[in-house]
């Protein structure tokens, strides 16, 4: 069994080894810029890290884990186009550093590679490998356009918006670790629990995101603190902010996200002050916190050793423990 370190190592050879065509070079060159943007390659990491919980060697998954790179790369491609994002970890977005034409064809033949990676996956799992993967490509779709959807409407409920970001975050860390179980030979019943620990996880981990961009230490966290706020997003927070508001405070959060034009510091500031009378960051934490324990629930029900479990429970409490 190999250590995460050890298996970091093997993902960015990986990484460093994926081959595409040389040509057209407006149309591979922006592939390969995107997954040298680097990341923590997560969800890579865990079809690799579910393959060893279930006795099997990572290198088993590999390509599986590259599909997962790729697509979850492509996402990022055509999603920074809908947000009209013009840097991507500091950089600039592929759209932005060839053009959206190219952007949105690029992101089209990384759906190829990705499909081309799976292909290379032992025969004898092909067929769940492939309705994993395309159960999962499409739901971060469904997730997604719900979404842009949210950005039209204002009577948005938590519960829509909790299945918005299981569909659009959290059923991408599932399904890699299915991917992985899948490959190991695990049972169906273990696949579904692995997949139901990497749900809960991903949706424990957009919820601490929601906490962390309202408060975050800036020099920690690695992105604009109250973008969300900035640009009206419906989080859980403002979406829980509404639901218990009256008052003043439903003045306040009503007038803020109606201007047009404002000050950002001063919106920041007064959004947040309204979150503190109301204790919105205990109440998301507890959502969160509700959400992790499920999903350590569902992950003590695996039939594996503590032994072999211990690398993805480091991993996970690592991605829980971003400061505030």
């Amino acid at each position: 069994m190999h250590t995460t370190e050890e298996l970091q190592q093997i993902l960015e050879k990986a990484i460093q080894n994926l081959k595409f065509p040389d040509q057209p070079k407006q149309l591979y060159d922006p592939i390969t810029y995107i997954i040298n943007l680097g990341g923590k390659r997560i969800r890579p990491l865990l079809v690799l890290l579910a393959t060893e919980l279930f006795g099997k060697d990572a290198h088993d998954s590999i390509d599986a884990a590259m599909a997962i790179e790729v697509f979850h790369n492509f996402t990022l491609v055509h999603d920074d186009i809908m947000d009209n994002a013009p840097l991507r970890r500091g950089k600039a977005t592929v759209h932005e550093k060839w053009s959206i034409n190219t952007a949105i064809l690029s992101g089209d033949v990384m759906m190829v590679e990705a499909n081309k990676n799976l292909a290379k996956v032992n025969p004898v799992f092909l067929k769940d490998v492939l309705n994993t993967f395309n159960a999962t490509a499409q739901g971060v779709c469904e997730g997604q356009q719900l979404d842009m959807e949210f950005e039209m409407r204002d009577d948005v409920s938590i519960e829509e918006y909790i299945n918005m970001i299981r569909l659009k975050t959290a059923v991408l860390l599932g399904g890699a670790l299915k991917l992985g179980a899948i490959i190991a030979g695990a049972s169906e019943k273990d696949a579904d629990l692995i997949y139901q620990f990497g749900e809960n996880i991903g949706i424990a981990f957009q919820l601490q995101d929601d906490i962390l961009d309202v408060y975050a230490d800036p020099e920690k966290f690695g992105k604009q603190v109250g973008g969300d706020i900035i640009a009206n997003k419906k989080t859980f927070l403002l979406l829980k902010a509404f639901e218990l508001a009256d008052g003043e405070n439903k003045n306040s959060l009503d007038s803020w996200t109606g201007y047009k034009e404002f000050d950002s510091k001063e919106k920041v500031e007064t959004i947040k002050q309204v979150y503190n009378t109301l204790d919105i960051q205990n109440i998301a934490k507890e959502s969160m916190n509700d959400y992790l324990q499920k999903a350590l629930v569902v992950f003590k029900q695996i039939s594996a050793t503590e032994d072999a479990k211990q690398n993805l429970l480091t991993l996970t409490n690592q991605l829980m423990a971003r400061e505030y």
